[in-house]
């Protein structure tokens, strides 16, 4: 597994994560479609041609799940056990069809699980930019990592 155990994060560590992703329309529609979301914002181009943002934007839900996902082959694939919540999420600029996305991992912090001695917490904040380099969303997401095997 290519995941780190909660040992070897460290707060302060940062990840430039090399995976990159251009989202595509259907990226946008299909996931929509999964999620039952049948917002204008996303589906109806002639609708968004009235609209601040001149064309369909993609469902920011898809954007969260993009950032974060790109993120779990360096850092929890195989090594976590979940997530326990996420926080003080944003979307500073919206994605576009042809977007294509990075993101960026930081550790906050991490403590020794209370109830579980066999795992500890750890505090990720991610941020995804597109290829200008702008913020298009942000997120605290705490896990619950695995300790090392014995």
């Amino acid at each position: 597994m290519s995941g780190l155990y909660f040992e070897e994060f460290e707060a302060g560590m940062e990840f430039n994560h090399s995976l990159t992703r251009t989202v595509t329309e259907m990226d946008n529609i299909m996931f929509c479609a999964q999620t039952h979301n049948p917002q204008p914002l996303h589906l109806d181009e002639e609708f968004c041609k009235n609209t601040m943002y001149g064309q369909r934007i993609v469902n920011s839900l898809f954007t969260l799940g993009l950032v974060i996902g790109v993120t779990v082959g360096d850092t929890t694939l195989g090594t976590t056990l979940g997530n326990l919540g996420m926080t003080d999420v944003r979307f500073k600029n919206p994605v576009f069809h042809g977007d294509t996305i990075r993101s960026v991992t930081k550790i906050q912090e991490k403590r020794e699980s209370k109830s579980r001695p066999d795992s500890g917490i750890v505090t990720f904040e991610h941020f995804g930019f597109n290829q200008r380099n702008e913020e298009i969303a942000y997120c605290i997401r705490t896990g619950l990592m695995m300790k090392r095997p014995a």
